[in-house]
Parts: C-alpha cells; structure tokens; sequence
C-alpha cells in the first residue's frame, strides 16, 4: 500500500519513462467477398498511382478575387499525382488484420533516476491495482477492439463490419470472439457487456497486471461494396524537394497498410474523464489517452493545467503529495503509464 504519510523531500525523477503496455503490429488490408469470409487466402491490396486534374477550389486571397485573374487560375489545371488503393471490382470486403501484445509491469519505469520517487511510484501504482484492477480499462480497451475503432475512416458507410478477436498461445488460438461491430458506439462506452466482451476484457486485464502472457490477433472484415476505396495510413513525407505526389499512402512489402500508430491511438481512445463545458457535445466523447487531452484534428486540449486535471498536475499531487485523485481520474492517469512516454521533471533548480 502507498505510504500514509508524505515526504516533502521527495521530487520527481528528472529522467522517467514507461515503455507502452499495448503494442500493436501494423495492420495489413486484404480483399475477398463477404460470404467467404472463413476463406483462408486472401487477396492482398496495393497501393497504386492515379493522376487527376483538378480544379482550383481553395480560398483565395481578396487580391486574386478579381474576376480577370480568377479566370486565368482555373485556366490552369491543378494537375496531381496521387496514391490509391481499392478493392477489386469482384470483391466487396475489405479485411484488416493485425497482432497486440499486452504487457504487463504497469507502473514500473523503463528509467528512473531516482530510487525513492521509484519505490513510491510503485506502491501508489500497486494501491490502484490491489482497489480497483485493470477491469475498467479493461473494457475500454477491449470495446474499442470490438466496435473497430481502429479502422478509421474504413468504418464510415459501412454496410457490415464483424470483427474476430483471437487469443493466442504458441501460435494457436485458444480462444476466439466476434462482434457485431455496428452494434458498438463510438461515441460512449455504454453497450451491454456481453459475455464475449467480458472475456475479451478479462484477457486484457490480465495480461496489463502480468497474469498472463497475451497476444491477440484481430481481424475486422468490413462490407464496403464491390470496387470501392480504403483507406490505408497516410505517409507524412518531410523532405519533398524531389516528390512529385500530393497523397504517399503506407505499404507493407507491397501491401496496402495502416499505421501501428495510429491503431494504438484508436485503442486508448478512452478518455471520457475530460472537463467538456466548452465542447459542443452535451456529454463528453472518448478522445485518445495524451498528458493533456490533445486532439490534434482539433486543435485543442481539453486537460489543461489551469484546469488541474492534465496527467502531470494529477500525476505529481498523486505520488508526491498523497492526494488522491478521483476514481475516474485515477483511470486517466494508469492509462497515461500504459500509453507510456518521457515524464521526467527536467526543470530542476
């Protein structure tokens, strides 16, 4: 159990880091037809070029706004090279496998220099543990495996989408669960706890308290129609003094691919715990587990310091002060320490 009293000599590491406890694989996309889905050999999807002519439609500044020389702009053509990637005309579904390890050793840093933060870092992180387990984010977790959170836009239209959850052991399944995957929002975490998903949760708790070593392949297929586009990764090219393409898409030896980044993502897209007074939404909706609620496709965080609720006020009042947060914000922070990262204090006087 943590210590009952405080040491006010006591700081945070300057050097602390935690190695992320959901390590997912790159996802790979693959084509075939919905009514054999138990199909072994599927096709694999590639990336392919296409060149298009566009037209200008971006806003443009109030100098160019003259009919004259908006008339010459759209004389030009905006001509593009781009990266696609479809299904073949005789297929409809689009399947999407990948792995994840979950890790056990939560709490425990990859490094610390310095033994007393590590030993109370330890005992708080194991009075969490011994009250409430993994089980909460268990389900979180195993949820957002079930709905195929981490299709991404794959999942938008979709007619039908089942996704397998096998759990392995010496390379062969000892367990497999589906989901309807419609059946689960993207927007709450209140879908019926079926039996299927409690044993996927349990699984996941598990192996995040180091019961149990698990590794878990999913496999989505996803109903989109015959011919149709997906979606892999986007390439983010930095140098593009010699690239002619607008759009790179990610590939995996020749295979069309999704970022193992950007599955992570999707899968600690668990935090409801946020302040959402100044959101739109009258309830808040599961952003991605960051220090400080950052959605980049927003441009915002929602845990601000001001607001005392990011990870490193929680986190620091949490070990260094005993004061424990709230339930819901005990959650935000063990997530943040399964996310994993750099968390040292390097302002030191």
């Amino acid at each position: 159990m943590a210590p009952k009293t405080k040491d006010s000599s006591l700081q945070t590491a300057s050097v602390l880091a935690f190695e992320r406890k959901l390590d997912p694989s790159d996802g790979l996309l693959f084509s075939g037809n919905w009514n054999q889905r138990d199909k072994v050999d599927w096709t694999p999807i590639v990336v392919r070029e296409k060149s298009v002519r566009g037209t200008i439609s971006n806003r443009l500044p109030a100098k160019d706004q003259d009919p004259t020389k908006l008339n010459a702009k759209i004389e030009n053509p905006n001509l593009q090279t781009i990266d696609v990637a479809t299904l073949p005309a005789d297929a409809d579904t689009l399947k999407v496998r990948f792995t994840l390890r979950v890790l056990g050793g939560t709490g425990t840093p990859s490094a610390c220099n310095n033994s007393d933060y590590q030993t109370k870092l330890l005992h708080t992180v194991q009075s969490y543990v011994e009250a409430n387990g993994f089980d909460e984010l268990g389900r979180r977790y195993a949820h957002n495996l079930a709905s195929a959170r981490f299709l991404w836009r794959n999942r938008l239209g979709a007619e039908q989408i089942v996704t397998e959850v096998r759990h392995l052991r010496d390379g062969q399944a000892i367990a497999t669960w589906n989901f309807d995957s419609l059946g689960f929002s993207l927007r709450n975490f209140d879908s019926p706890v079926t039996a299927d998903l409690k044993k996927l949760a349990d699984v996941i708790a598990a192996g995040l308290s180091g019961q149990a070593h698990t590794l878990l392949e999913i496999i989505a297929f996803v109903r989109v129609g015959t011919g149709q586009e997906v979606y892999p990764s986007q390439e983010l090219i930095l140098d593009k003094s010699g690239g002619k393409k607008s759009k790179t898409l990610y590939s995996v030896s020749g295979i069309a691919g999704i970022h193992s980044q950007k599955i992570g993502n999707a899968l600690r897209t668990i935090d409801t715990w946020y302040l959402a007074e100044d959101m739109l939404m009258p309830i808040p909706i599961p952003i991605a587990v960051e220090p400080y609620g950052s959605v980049t496709s927003q441009g915002k965080a929602y845990r601000q310091p001001k607001q005392k609720v990011d990870f490193y006020t929680l986190f620091d009042r949490w070990i260094l002060k005993d004061e424990v947060p709230a339930l819901e914000q005990q959650h935000f922070v063990i997530a943040n320490l399964i996310r994993g990262g750099v968390f040292g204090d390097s302002e030191k006087d």
